[in-house]
Order: C-alpha cells, then sequence, then structure tokens
C-alpha cells in the first residue's frame, strides 16, 4: 500500500470544498433572481473539478490505488470514472433545473452551494477507505439533501418531505453506525482495507464471524436506505412527490452512484470474505424491490411517484449485479457482476436526468407537469421531445435499442453465469410486470388526444441538453463498449 505525504490524490475534493465557499461569498453580491453569475462559476468549478480528477486519477497508463490521510482516502480508478459521472450529473442537473426554479422563486445560491457541497459528500464516499470517511461522506451528503427537499419553506408538501427523511435518514444513519460498530469491535480496525484481511482470517472462527454477520446486517440496512430498496424504500415515494421537481432530480441521479460506491467500498472491498452472507440478503432485497417497485408502480397517477418505485425497482437491479459476485467461493464471476453492476447504475442515472429534465421542460411558471394526464398528445404538440420520451421509456423498460435494454442483459448474463436462474426468471418476469406503466406513457404521448394547447416553450440550453441526453441513451444502447469497457477496467483496478 502507497503512502502519500501530500494531498496530491484529493485535489478535485480540496478545489470543490475551497471553490464552493468562495462561490458563498460572490452570490452575497446576487442583484437578480436568475443568479447568472452563481450559476457560471458552478458551471466552471465542475469543469475544474473533472480536469483534476483526470489529472489525478484518469491520465496515467496503468493506474493503481494511491492512499492518503492515513489510509483515510484512497484515489483509484473506480472512483475517478464515478467522480466524472457525477459532475456530468450535476451539472446536467443545474441546467435542467434553473428556470424551473426561477419561475418560482426558488433560484437562491443556497440550491447551487447545497448541491456543489452534495457532490463532495458523495467524492468523499467514492473515495472513502475508512469507516469513518465513509460516515463522514454520507452525512454531508444526506443533510445537503434534506435541506434541499425543504428548500420551498412555503410548501407543506416539500416540510413533510422533509422531516420523513430526515427522521426515516437519522434513523438508518444510527444503523449504519451500529454496523460499524460491530465491524471494528470484531476486526480492531476502521481502515476498510485493513477489515477485508482481518475479516478472511476471522471469518473461519463461529463466535468472531457471528459478531461479523450481525455487524454487517446493519451495515446493509444502511446501504439498502441509501438506495432506495424494499424493506428501506418508505421514503422514496413521499419525498421524490413532495419535494420541487428540480430536488427530486437531485434525490434521484448522482447520489446512486455514491450509494453504489458506498457498497462496492464496504462489501467488496471490505466483506468480500463474508459475501456467502450479504449476497444472501441481497438477492432478498433485490427480489422484494423489483416485486414491489413494479407491480406499485401501475397504480400511480402522479409521475415523480411513479417514477419513485421506477427508482425502487431499477435499485433491485443494482442489487442482483452485486449478488452474483461470487459463486461457490471463487471469484472467477466477480468482474463481470460488479462491472455490469456499476454499468447499470451509470445509465440509470443517465435515463433519470432525461425523465425529469422532461418534466421540467414541460414545466412552467404556475405549471407542474407532474400527472399522467400532464403527457397526453405530447406528440402533437412537440414531435422532436415525444421521441426524446420515448427513447428514455424504452431505455426504463429495457425494450431494444435503448442503452437500459444493454444494461439488463449485462445484469442478467452475470446472474445467469452465477447459476442464479431463479433470480434471473424473477427479473424478467418483473421488467415485463414495468414495462406496462411505461408504455403506456408512449400511448398517452402519441394516441391520446392532448390535454393542453400551444407549443413546449423552453430556453435553448435545455433543450439541446434534453436531446443530447436521450440521443445518448440510443447511443449507449447501440454502442455500450466502450461504457464497460470503463467500467470493467475499474472493477478489475480495485
Amino acid at each position: 500500500m502507497s503512502q502519500m505525504p501530500n494531498f496530491f490524490p484529493a485535489l478535485p475534493e480540496i478545489f470543490l470544498l475551497t471553490s464552493t465557499c468562495v462561490l458563498m461569498i460572490v452570490d452575497l453580491s446576487a442583484k437578480t433572481i436568475r443568479r447568472q453569475r452563481t450559476y457560471v462559476l458552478a458551471h466552471i468549478v465542475l469543469l475544474g473539478c473533472a480536469f483534476l480528477t483526470y489529472y489525478t486519477t484518469l491520465d496515467v497508463v496503468s493506474p493503481r490505488p494511491i492512499y492518503t490521510f492515513s489510509d483515510l482516502f484512497v484515489n483509484d480508478l473506480m472512483s475517478g470514472w464515478l467522480k466524472m459521472a457525477a459532475y456530468i450529473a450535476v451539472a446536467t442537473t443545474l441546467v435542467y433545473s434553473r428556470q424551473y426554479l426561477i419561475d418560482r422563486g426558488l433560484m437562491r445560491g443556497e440550491f447551487i452551494v447545497l448541491l456543489l457541497f452534495a457532490l463532495l459528500g458523495m467524492m468523499i464516499l467514492m473515495s472513502a477507505n475508512s469507516l469513518l470517511t465513509v460516515y463522514l461522506g454520507l452525512e454531508l451528503l444526506s443533510l445537503c439533501q434534506y435541506a434541499l427537499v425543504a428548500l420551498n419553506r412555503d410548501s407543506a408538501a416539500s416540510t413533510e418531505a422533509a422531516m420523513k427523511y430526515f427522521v426515516l435518514g437519522a434513523l438508518a444513519s444510527g444503523m449504519l453506525l451500529y454496523g460499524m460498530s460491530m465491524i471494528y469491535g470484531a476486526t480492531g480496525t476502521l481502515t476498510i482495507t485493513e477489515i477485508s484481511h482481518r475479516v478472511g482470517v476471522l471469518a473461519g472462527n463461529t463466535g468472531d464471524r457471528t459478531l461479523l454477520v450481525f455487524g454487517l446486517v446493519f451495515l446493509v440496512a444502511g446501504i439498502a436506505f441509501k438506495l432506495g430498496v424494499v424493506p428501506f424504500h418508505m421514503w422514496v415515494p413521499d419525498v421524490y412527490q413532495g419535494a420541487a421537481t428540480a430536488v427530486t432530480l437531485v434525490i434521484a441521479s448522482a447520489p446512486k452512484l455514491a450509494a453504489f460506491a458506498m457498497a462496492m467500498r464496504l462489501l467488496v472491498n471490505g466483506l468480500l470474505d463474508l459475501a456467502v452472507d450479504w449476497q444472501q440478503m441481497l438477492s432478498i432485497l433485490a427480489v422484494l424491490s423489483m416485486a414491489l417497485g413494479n407491480i406499485t408502480a401501475i397504480a400511480q397517477t402522479n409521475l415523480k411517484r411513479m417514477l419513485a418505485y421506477s427508482t425502487i425497482s431499477h435499485m433491485g437491479f443494482v442489487l442482483l449485479g452485486l449478488a452474483g459476485g461470487m459463486v461457490n467461493g471463487n471469484l472467477l464471476n466477480a468482474g463481470d457482476a460488479y462491472s455490469s453492476a456499476m454499468f447499470y447504475v451509470v445509465i440509470y442515472v443517465l435515463t433519470t436526468l432525461a425523465s425529469f429534465g422532461m418534466l421540467l421542460l414541460l414545466s412552467r411558471a404556475g405549471v407542474e407537469c407532474e400527472s399522467l394526464d400532464d403527457l397526453k398528445g405530447l406528440n402533437q404538440r412537440a414531435p422532436w421531445f415525444a421521441l426524446i420520451m420515448l427513447i428514455v421509456m424504452f431505455s426504463l423498460a429495457g425494450v431494444p435499442p435503448a442503452a437500459g435494454f444493454y444494461a439488463k442483459l449485462a445484469i442478467l448474463k452475470t446472474t445467469v453465469a452465477a447459476g442464479q436462474i431463479g433470480l434471473a426468471v424473477a427479473a424478467v418476469l418483473f421488467s415485463l410486470i414495468g414495462a406496462f406503466y411505461y408504455l403506456r406513457i408512449v400511448k398517452l404521448m402519441y394516441f391520446d388526444d392532448a390535454s393542453k394547447s400551444g407549443p413546449v416553450t423552453a430556453h435553448a440550453d435545455m433543450r439541446v441538453l434534453v436531446s443530447v441526453n436521450g440521443l445518448a441513451l440510443l447511443a449507449l444502447g447501440i454502442l455500450p463498449q466502450s461504457l464497460m469497457a470503463l467500467c470493467v477496467a475499474s472493477i478489475k483496478a480495485l
């Protein structure tokens, strides 16, 4: 393990922290609700983070993990590519959200600052090599999300959603801390790499293994809450519906990348010798999530609530990928399984950005696009955006040639390769059920009469970005090899 005497591996995090503090001061001089200067500076900060991440992590021939801060922080290929994906997601969120927030008087400096601090929490989670760092990153991300949900303090629905999210989030944090204390009590260390070594020695002892598995249960509960899977999904529909659509987009997109990284760090990097135990737990959570998410979504008439249950089912697919890494004590399937899960979560984030981007594009001052009826006859009003929404729905449903099809196929292949035929069959059946409510939206757009009149109006930057976002899903469905290669390389470098 290489020790770094300087802060070079953490340059992106240091730059983001410093720049966000400067941005807060700059925002004090903002004269208009548009926050033009703050908005532009936020994008410059994201570009700077992307450059530093490429410079410190990705611009090397054979990258190896680099540790710093007394092994609390690791800079490796997986964290590098996940951070790049998070920058893209946050920048896209800013573009999509801007006009929506301006129309409702919510385009404040607080929104941008909280979003950037939430990004800092995600980056810390992605590079965590200690239970302390995992908790630090998770709490920074979570506290920013609670505040964002309550941003519209004049809305009773937003305030209620924020309270629910905060109370359940505090409970999940307590469970995660309790699990970490059990792991620390059994291994005597907080460093994830050291935990991995000691768990390999202790796993054969019945007494030590019992304590480790006891802690593992609570760790899995904390991860499951952050991903929003059954039975820790209670907050997802209420928060998605109650928060402003721009805030819902924040919660639904980039944080899923951080939650995936947390699962990889804790379960794969730290507790791989207990894979037999946590894979069984993840398999059960995956099936329950796919079942409840897809079946319950059929009954929803609110688009944000429907997409919330859709999220639950998709996170079930991610867990399915993580559950197929170790087979009969060997790791021959691990690279394919974990890289497929990483590919899936990246595609999911891109698809979520496009779906909520369309809702924001179709909303305007005093009008929310939240009901299924709001999409009726969209093809008559805006054929191009109806086509983009069709690509998004096909990707969520797993219909070729959209990227979601290849993502689901990759997960199913690794599940079958792991010998989990029953899980694969269940995943296919629940995907077929889920296709109903996605294709229902296509039917409303193309075959029903428009419930609203007039063309769809939006700023040029948003129209272009939504179009690029939708076409990217089509391109990645036809040519997924490059992105999959990045995921495979990232997992192999762990």
